[in-house]
């Protein structure tokens, strides 16, 4: 049945920075047993480096070539192509744009480096992160349309989920087993 969420297998997860998307990720990851492919440990390099396109797009090619998984992360101009027509489901965090803003505020001063990063790309308050804290403000104006389209224009057979708020959170993770297997 592809209503129940279990039965999803490859599962994306897109959402503003802050919205919870790897945090969602690893709970879905642990219910159904699935192995989660976070696209910012396969995108950024040590000091905060952008790799190259096509080494990119080699590494979440790569990530993404088994039955099952988990892919949270936006990309959409960059990956979108390969990892919509092999998914199940998107789930789409819509959360308000305040607490987005308000949670990576909160991981810059905090500082330090998060599990869905890799090695030397840390955290920290600084001029680059007040440019990502206006990434996260200006979100829905300027990535927001972009996703939306290449959503309907690379896989508008696979249905979305959109959650809104906590309350949304947990009613979808209520529907999830404690723990699937896969044959």
């Amino acid at each position: 049945m592809q209503d129940e969420p279990q039965s999803f297998r490859r599962i994306l997860i897109l959402g503003c920075a802050g919205s919870g998307k790897s945090t969602l990720a690893r709970q879905i990851g642990e219910r159904l047993g699935l192995p989660v492919v976070h696209l910012d440990v396969l995108f950024w390099e040590p000091g905060w480096k952008q790799p190259d396109e096509a080494a990119f797009r080699a590494r979440v090619a790569a990530a993404i070539a088994g039955d099952v998984w988990i892919s949270e992360g936006n990309y959409s101009r960059q990956t979108f192509d390969l990892r919509l027509p092999r998914a199940d489901q998107v789930i789409w965090l819509e959360m308000p744009r305040l607490l987005c803003l308000w949670r990576v505020l909160v991981r810059g001063l905090k500082g330090g480096r998060r599990p869905d990063l890799p090695r030397g790309c840390e955290e920290r308050m600084n001029w680059d992160y007040v440019e990502f804290l206006r990434y996260v403000w200006n979100f829905n104006r300027d990535s927001r349309p972009r996703i939306e389209t290449n959503l309907k224009a690379v896989g508008p057979a696979v249905p979305v989920m959109r959650l809104q708020s906590r309350a949304d959170l947990a009613a979808y993770l209520a529907t999830l087993p404690i723990k699937a297997t896969w044959s």
